[in-house]
């Protein structure tokens, strides 16, 4: 298909980075499982190695099949590259080593995936990497965190799993005026709700193993940003081998293409699980971006297309979060997010318990805070989930 027919996001989902294979009119993308490709020659073995000629030599740089989801991903984020990892750590990892050495310094917000921040506060410092950790919608902190040394600004917006919204816009200011490359981490929005490359950030990733991939069957991550800075982590990733497996890649691909039509179904179903537990009188507080009484309402409304699945809530008047969650019968119990199928957990005790308890419970993640990923099923059944859920408890 013309890339210029390609102007809407489900089309972009359906259909770019993987027409027709040209050798077999296969409409389905062809798996290369493998891990080499023959040469002709040395010449052209020479070339294809150095990056002066197009071709293939080793998997561990680059496959067909990793690059079809690649050119897929990039059409949907409207950058110029992306690159496929075998998780969402993994290309976190790899993307933040790409851009900072030893004496170098971070500046992040607190409220951020536990597994990024046990990497930044726990793993970084014996690279003789800091990290500041400055109040998430403190963007006065944030620009004062900032010093000589410092390469990245590390952030989310929704943040994890506390949903708090930042400008994109602010944060890409401040990174410009300083020279210092912006990252986010945009697996709660999806590239479909939300496009932070179009705000100026210099770095988009996403576990995509969640939205991205959409069916809770196969780990990956994807970063996106400009040819120029994604040559770096392309090395990087090349160096350390976070890449995933040709079927993994497949996997991903068939997933993207259903993403504008569950993301449509996410955002109905969000918001409508938000509404109902905002009047719940078991319900202390609900955590999601699409309700009218959220902080940062106003900016999500700005620079997203919907508010996605994902909400947290906390319970009141003695009731306990455990409670709640045992006697849920749709809402399985798991650790990730993003899928079909809707999904609760305890922040508190998985995603976030590397954090120190006093640091969580400054943030909010108390273990009274019960995250849903809310999935595409009939709204009127995980409605009725959750009030026997409140009711039993």
């Amino acid at each position: 298909m013309e890339q210029g027919l390609m102007k809407g996001a489900h089309t972009k989902a359906v259909s770019a980075g993987d027409p027709p294979d040209p050798a077999t009119g296969s409409v389905g993308l062809p798996i290369y499982q493998t891990v080499i490709y023959a040469q002709p020659d040395m010449e052209t073995f020479k070339e294809v190695i150095r990056g002066e000629r197009k071709g293939f030599f080793y998997t561990r740089a680059a496959n067909p099949t990793f690059q079809a989801v690649e050119a897929k991903v990039a059409a949907l984020a409207g950058g110029e590259k992306a690159l496929i990892f075998a998780s969402g750590m993994a290309v976190i990892t790899s993307t933040l080593l790409s851009l900072v050495s030893s004496g170098d310094h971070i500046v992040a917000i607190q409220d951020i995936y536990g597994g990024s921040f046990n990497f930044l506060k726990n793993e970084l410092p014996r690279f003789n990497i800091a990290t500041s950790f400055v109040e998430t919608e403190d963007l006065k902190a944030l620009e004062t965190a900032i010093r000589p040394s410092t390469r990245v600004i590390f952030f989310e917006t929704p943040t994890n799993p506390m949903l708090k919204v930042l400008d994109i816009e602010k944060v890409v200011e401040i990174g410009r005026r300083h020279e210092v490359t912006t990252v986010i981490d945009n697996t709660f929005a999806s590239p479909f709700n939300q496009k932070p490359l179009e705000w100026g950030v210099d770095i988009e990733v996403h576990s995509a193993t969640k939205y991205l991939g959409g069916h809770s069957d196969v780990l990956a991550g994807v970063a996106i940003g400009r040819q120029e800075v994604m040559n770096r982590v392309q090395y990087v990733r090349y160096v350390y081998g976070g890449i995933p497996d040709p079927h993994g890649a497949w996997l991903l691909n068939r997933g993207i293409k259903t993403l504008g039509a569950r993301m449509e179904r996410h955002n109905q179903n969000g918001l409508r699980v938000a509404q109902f537990l905002r009047d719940h009188p078991k319900v202390r507080k609900v955590f999601y971006p699409g309700l009218e009484t959220h902080p940062g309402y106003d900016i999500a409304r700005k620079q997203m297309r919907g508010f996605g699945g994902m909400l947290s809530f906390e319970v009141g008047g003695g009731v306990e979060a455990e409670g709640v969650v045992r006697h849920l019968k749709l809402f399985h119990l798991a650790a990730s997010l993003g899928g079909v199928e809707s999904l609760v957990n305890i922040p508190a005790a998985t995603s976030h318990r590397r954090m120190p308890k006093e640091e969580r419970e400054r943030l909010g993640i108390t273990e009274g805070l019960i995250r849903l990923s809310v999935g595409i099923e009939d709204i009127e059944d995980l409605l009725e989930d959750l009030s026997q859920a409140l009711e039993h408890a």
